[in-house]
């Protein structure tokens, strides 16, 4: 269970779960009903910052004592500017029953893509514009399956411990420069609040509530969220490879079949935080070609060309990889750039939305 709130937030009311602006959300551009199914919204800004970096295996190598962890600094670049991102640990009980420290790590990305999922849903995401809060309602039970559906099977006392470590990790969010403006102090989870008779393992339909972080409440506010193949993006194999398909529905969105976009090695690896536990550097280029390669066979690239960049005795100094987008991911680009635009008009076209009823 969470810690009790010292001052629980105000439950949503109906107007929070059905406004214009949380439909605009929810609302999604296909032609086929069952397209909808797979369909979500990647955060701009939220989804670019490298939030789950360290995985379990680097946090049991470096806890001092085997529970505590330090604060996480990492930089990273959005839109040209330089920001830095620092993680406190949350301090839970684990699977064991024991005190330690946990960054929010791969687990915890799926939790928190899963709960976004359940937030598109009616009558389980909400939006608050007068306090400034979104999230959604959901149980357990919901939750569970939307992992085991996206072939992410967890436990329910896994779930759980995600949950916490979500709730209790806080991340600052700064923009460096001069001044070195603070853009957001909070936990990845505003607040986490469960209600049930009984405890959690017996009761896995008690509903629960989640606040999203402030830049999801603030995307979905100004409408900077993108629609994207939420399904595809939670079957690739490898985290890199996920972070690699937010990052081009995000960053791609002048997708056409003959116009190609570059990555380099360098800033993927700074941006995405997530090749720095390699112990060689070629081994994590390799783990990026092969990202590279899962996302060609689930048909978002049509093909991708790697060319090595070196120096004095072939030293290699950097890789870049040219891409060019597959038919298929054109098209998804084309509808999110539609709905983007329709969306801040305040309007979906009729005849080619849908939503979940």
């Amino acid at each position: 269970m969470p810690d009790p709130p010292a001052d629980p937030p105000p439950i949503p009311t109906e107007s929070q779960f059905a406004n214009p602006q949380l439909s605009l959300f929810q609302d999604f551009l296909y032609n086929r009903t069952e397209e909808r199914e797979n369909l979500s919204n990647a955060v701009d800004l939220w989804d670019c910052v490298p939030r789950y970096s360290i995985s379990r295996q680097s946090m049991n190598k470096t806890r001092e004592g085997g529970r505590f962890l330090e604060t996480h600094t990492a930089s990273f670049q959005y839109r040209d500017r330089t920001y830095t991102c620092t993680v406190s640990p949350a301090r839970v009980k684990d699977l064991e029953g024991v005190q330690r420290d946990y960054y929010p790590s791969a687990n915890e990305e799926l939790v928190e893509d899963a709960l976004r999922k359940l937030a598109a849903e009616q009558l389980a995401g909400f939006f608050d514009k007068p306090n400034y809060r979104s999230g959604v309602v959901f149980t357990l039970y919901a939750l569970r399956e939307e992992l085991a559906k996206r072939g992410h099977t967890r436990s329910y006392q896994e779930i759980v411990l995600a949950l916490n470590i979500l709730a209790k990790s806080i991340i600052e969010i700064r923009a460096t420069g001069e001044k070195g403006e603070v853009l957001a102090i909070s936990p990845y989870l505003q607040s986490l609040v469960a209600v049930s008779r009984h405890t959690l393992k017996d009761d896995p339909k008690a509903k629960w509530a989640v606040q999203f972080h402030p830049f999801v409440t603030g995307s979905i506010d100004q409408v900077t969220y993108r629609q994207f193949n939420y399904h595809l993006m939670m079957s690739h194999k490898t985290q890199i490879a996920r972070w690699l398909h937010k990052q081009l529905v995000l960053k791609y969105t002048f997708a056409e079949l003959s116009r190609s976009f570059e990555m380099r090695y360098s800033t993927i690896k700074r941006d995405s935080g997530l090749l720095s536990g390699y112990a060689r550097e070629r081994a994590a280029i390799d783990a990026l070609e092969t990202a590279f390669q899962d996302l060609k066979e689930q048909d978002i690239l049509s093909a991708y060309e790697r060319q090595d960049l070196t120096g004095p005795r072939k030293k290699l100094l950097d890789v870049t990889f040219k891409i060019w987008p597959s038919l298929s991911f054109v098209k998804e680009v084309k509808a999110a750039n539609k709905r983007l635009i329709d969306g801040r008009k305040g309007t979906l076209p009729v005849g080619i939305t849908g939503r979940s009823k």
